[in-house]
């Protein structure tokens, strides 16, 4: 099918997850014969060689909230290219590729990757009452109207009107190519023989936990165990946050941010997976855990035992003392105890390690999710085909 994917929000190449994710879905459906084009902001270099063509287009100025004032560009592209699957990228302000996809007779799909719903308490609810007509909760309801079929990684975030049968939940993935516990390559960090290291890859954002592990290492200091290192791969608004408490704990390096095709050797070149989410500092997690947690995917497809906090969605994916270990957020001291434990347990990591990184091949990898998704695409582009045909098939009255 020609598929004509709108993300003009995000930026390619990059290391954000959501520029990880694009370049992940777009490479995915081309490698299974999809024509693929895509519509994104253009990042720090060329764009990704291969069967994916790539269109530069951002909002204007820059601003995502002005994004569905592309709608007439992106209509004109999508006549031009005869594409027959529209997929955009969710945004309360977009709705330029849903819009699109109605004008040239395309199969609409919305890949919703954040709270559609508000959370209690939001202020972007408290100003839609307050302009009487609700008019942010009444577009981005109508996109989910509009739409042939909604991707996303948990029906949790979705308003409680959109049939199952429009609804496709699958988690995102790692690039099992590039993610391997073989693969070697130049390092932003030194790891001293004989220590064990534990990596956190990501954005410094407060909901991130950085900071966790941070005050998880001084915990160990303070304990006397100088066996293990920490090394923390990003930056973001909490990057000066964390570096200020980690200046005074040995063993703690931070990199700073790092190219994402230099990741795979970082990882590789560690023992331990951390991905220490803090719930409470972002409140539209009370609706529920709605990430696909990329960072967990490419550390188990890395073959890293992988210690985050128990929570529902996260014991789906790593379960416990199978592929990782998950601790208690509400008790003190429950990351540094964790990491204590593989520290003193060199088999039990290799052992949750070798099974993270089997589980990831099996069903956490991009060539897993974009086969679903090549699944419900086709299934909704036949039926839709199908029932455009029996339309004109009946006879004129």
């Amino acid at each position: 099918m020609k598929i004509l994917y709108v993300a003009q929000d995000q930026r390619v190449p990059g290391t954000t997850g959501g520029s990880v994710h694009v370049t992940g879905v777009a490479e995915g459906l081309a490698a299974l014969g999809h024509d693929v084009d895509v519509l994104t902001g253009p990042g720090d270099g060329p764009f990704p060689k291969g069967a994916v063509q790539w269109h530069a287009m951002a909002p204007p100025f820059g601003i995502r909230h002005l994004r569905t004032l592309r709608t007439s560009a992106v209509r004109r592209l999508a006549y031009r290219l005869g594409a027959e699957v529209i997929m955009e990228r969710y945004h309360n302000f977009g709705g330029e590729g849903i819009r699109a996809a109605h004008a040239v007779g395309a199969l609409a799909v919305l890949e919703v990757n954040a709270p559609v719903i508000d959370y209690p308490g939001s202020p972007k609810a408290w100003i839609d009452r307050a302009l009487v007509v609700e008019p942010m909760r009444r577009w981005r309801e109508w996109q989910c109207r509009q739409a042939d079929l909604i991707i996303t990684p948990t029906a949790a975030i979705l308003p409680a009107f959109v049939p199952r049968e429009r609804m496709v939940e699958v988690e995102w993935g790692a690039d099992t190519r590039a993610f391997r516990p073989d693969v070697t390559g130049p390092l932003p960090f030194v790891r001293t023989p004989g220590r064990v290291v534990a990596v956190f890859a990501g954005a410094f954002r407060a909901w991130h936990g950085a900071i966790a592990l941070v005050r998880a290492m001084q915990t160990l200091r303070e304990r006397g165990r100088s066996e293990i290192e920490a090394v923390l791969i990003g930056d973001g608004p909490e990057w000066k946050r964390v570096r200020a408490a980690a200046s005074h704990v040995p063993g703690v390096t931070l990199t700073g941010a790092v190219p994402h095709d230099q990741i795979p050797a970082c990882l590789a070149a560690a023992d331990i997976g951390v991905a220490p989410f803090d719930l409470d500092a972002h409140p539209p997690l009370q609706l529920a855990f709605y990430w696909s947690p990329l960072k967990i995917f490419e550390y188990m497809a890395s073959g890293l035992p992988v210690v985050a906090p128990a929570i529902p969605r996260l014991a789906d994916i790593v379960r416990h003392e199978q592929e990782g270990l998950l601790y208690s957020t509400r008790e003190p001291g429950a990351l540094a105890v964790a990491l204590e434990r593989l520290l003193d347990d060199e088999p039990l990591r290799r052992t949750l390690g070798a099974a993270a990184h089997e589980r990831v091949g099996a069903r956490f990898s991009w060539t897993a999710h974009c086969s679903r998704l090549d699944e419900a695409l086709t299934a909704a582009h036949d039926a839709r085909s199908a029932a455009s045909a029996r339309r004109d098939a009946r006879p004129a009255s």
